[in-house]
């Protein structure tokens, strides 16, 4: 058994699909209609055939205090691994993208945190 799909609450799909995308650089997957709403999944570049993250719209009121209860707690959502994180930081900051957490240090790993400006805080952490 592995993780073949994972959700992400979002506040509007669309502006999901361009951070995601257009700023960190996953690739778009499937982007299917489903009534007013897109079955929308990204997977990494490096890995094309792996995980996908759907971009789940947060319209279910428990979705949407789920997320934002989080994101006042301070709490990622997920984490996403990179090979460096000072320079993904420094990448991501000429984007705009706005730290919690600016890269640190803990043990032996190190980690930020960022707003992904759909309602949710993204770890990432140095593999």
């Amino acid at each position: 058994m592995k993780i073949i799909v994972t959700s992400l609450f979002v506040e509007d799909q669309d502006k999901a699909l361009e951070f995601y995308s257009e700023t960190l650089g996953f690739v778009k997957k499937h982007d299917v209609p489903q009534g007013e709403f897109r079955w929308i999944t990204l997977v990494s570049p490096d890995d094309q055939d792996g995980t996908e993250i759907v971009l789940e719209p947060n319209d279910n009121s428990i979705a949407k205090e789920y997320q934002q209860k989080l994101f006042a707690q301070g709490i990622p959502a997920t984490m996403f691994g990179v090979i460096d994180v000072r320079k993904e930081y420094e990448r991501l900051l000429k984007h705009g993208v706005k730290f919690t957490m600016e890269p640190t240090k803990i043990v032996e790993i190190t980690i930020a945190v960022f707003d992904d400006t759909c309602g949710n805080l993204i770890q990432i952490i140095q593999q």
